[in-house]
């Protein structure tokens, strides 16, 4: 049930940096080493004319983060709690197995990003010289090395008391540097104003098919493939989701209640700037050229960073995955938990096995994918394609509880966030349904 709500208990509220935390999380798990990598592509590819789509995808994502930290604040507990109250224990655990799924695809991602900029680094050359290595020794020098990431991330996983507080301080800093580098480098760079101003303006980029997915003699392809990307890194449902959980981990109640939406409205303001930044910055620097190699996207770089981009540009990929990298695998070991009824604060024991469970999936399809020919740039796409598919079910469920006055009170959804909330639940059904449609012609 809602709680009552007393205005006097947020007068003295404290500095705006200590509010920030929950949404900051959420964004450094959906800002990972997909979202760079896309956006990069994306903007290289069309320019600027798909700002106008980044902004919107930041609109709905910010509806849906919003939308779910009221939830956890006013409903008094996690969303997955909520709907095993209502619907019983099967639908919360549909739910946290969806979710759970959703992070193994992005875990998937995160260490195909480390073993590129792994190999980018040179990391073979401790051991032969790699122009010497056949392309086989140096998958499986990469295999190596994702499987000593993984496991100092487990002994991470199990050696920290106070998971939520350690990760918020990281998230900080490092989000602090991201946003300074990338805005130096996009200062310098001196992207066409006009051009910027013309791609708010909604519109199909030339060339661009919205035809569904095709079998053709030589492969099947999507030509919206890339986009479903996009929407999947920047409006990430399941990431909206979970941060019902955050504000709970927080210790939000209703006094917080004010200082959970300008959380949720930060951490989507910071997801997108730097999305938007990273395209308008390769719009200028590789407009035209083609964008599926790490040592082609590290030239964004070159502006600020000269002769040293590559290898910059590969620390920072290397970076920006270890920012998702722990959070997202703990996001899906416990919000697992949670649904099937389980204590799923991030420091709780199933929360850690779970997460255990996540990381190693995740490592062992990269693993895989990285002894076939698929090019490693355009596996991370793919992956980041397939988390939209279960968007649909956390979109409906969001919208649900934020309905439900027995949850709500006389907080529940406005005329204006429910109309928001079904176009964002229409876009994420279109997506997914095209997703599914490429995946089915692939396995056929």
């Amino acid at each position: 049930m809602s709680q009552p709500f007393d205005s006097s208990n947020i007068d003295r509220r404290p500095p705006w940096w200590r509010s920030i935390g929950p949404a900051l999380i959420i964004a450094c798990v959906v800002f990972g080493p997909g979202s760079l990598l896309i956006s990069s592509n994306v903007g290289a590819k069309h320019g600027y004319e798909l700002l106008w789509l980044l902004i919107m995808t930041g609109v709905l994502m910010g509806t849906y983060m919003t939308t779910a930290a009221r939830i956890g604040v006013v409903g008094g507990a996690t969303p997955c709690t909520l709907v095993a109250a209502r619907l019983g224990r099967p639908g919360a655990a549909v739910i946290g197995i969806t979710l759970c799924l959703t992070c193994t695809a992005f875990q998937f991602s995160n260490n195909l990003a480390v073993a590129a900029a792994a190999d980018a680094l040179g990391v073979a050359r401790l051991f032969a010289d790699p122009e010497a290595m056949t392309e086989h020794t140096r998958n499986l020098i990469n295999t190596g090395v994702l499987l000593v990431f993984n496991c100092a991330i487990i002994a991470l996983t199990f050696s920290l008391k106070q998971v939520f507080r350690t990760l918020e301080r990281i998230m900080k800093v490092m989000v602090a540097v991201i946003l300074i580098c990338f805005l130096v480098n996009l200062f310098i760079v001196q992207p066409n104003l006009v051009g910027v101003l013309k791609g708010l303006i909604p519109g199909l980029p030339k060339g661009l098919s919205l035809g569904l997915p095709s079998r053709s003699e030589a492969s099947i392809s999507d030509p919206m493939l890339l986009i479903a990307a996009l929407l999947g890194t920047t409006f990430s449902v399941a990431g909206a989701f979970y941060q019902g959980n955050l504000v709970r981990e927080k210790g939000w109640t209703i006094r917080e209640y004010r200082r959970g939406i300008g959380d949720s409205v930060a951490g989507v303001a910071i997801l997108t700037g730097v999305s938007a930044i990273i395209m308008m910055t390769t719009a200028t620097v590789l407009r035209g050229q083609q964008a599926n190699d790490i040592s082609v996207l590290a030239m964004q770089l070159k502006p600020l960073l000269g002769a040293t981009a590559h290898t910059l540009f590969c620390v920072g990929l290397f970076a920006v995955a270890m920012n998702p990298f722990v959070i997202n695998a703990m996001i899906g070991g416990s919000i697992l938990a949670d649904g099937i009824g389980k204590p799923a604060r991030l420091s709780d024991p199933w929360s850690r096995r779970f997460t255990v469970v996540v990381l190693l999936i995740g490592m062992a399809i990269a693993m895989i994918v990285l002894h076939t020919p698929v090019k490693k740039v355009d596996a991370i796409i793919f992956g980041q394609a397939l988390t939209v598919i279960g968007n649909p079910l956390m979109a409906a469920t969001i919208l649900w509880l934020a309905n439900r006055k027995d949850v709500m009170g006389d907080r529940r959804n406005t005329l204006v966030l429910n109309i928001l909330g079904g176009l964002g639940l229409l876009l994420v059904t279109v997506t997914a349904i095209r997703v599914l449609i490429l995946i089915v012609l692939k396995l056929s």
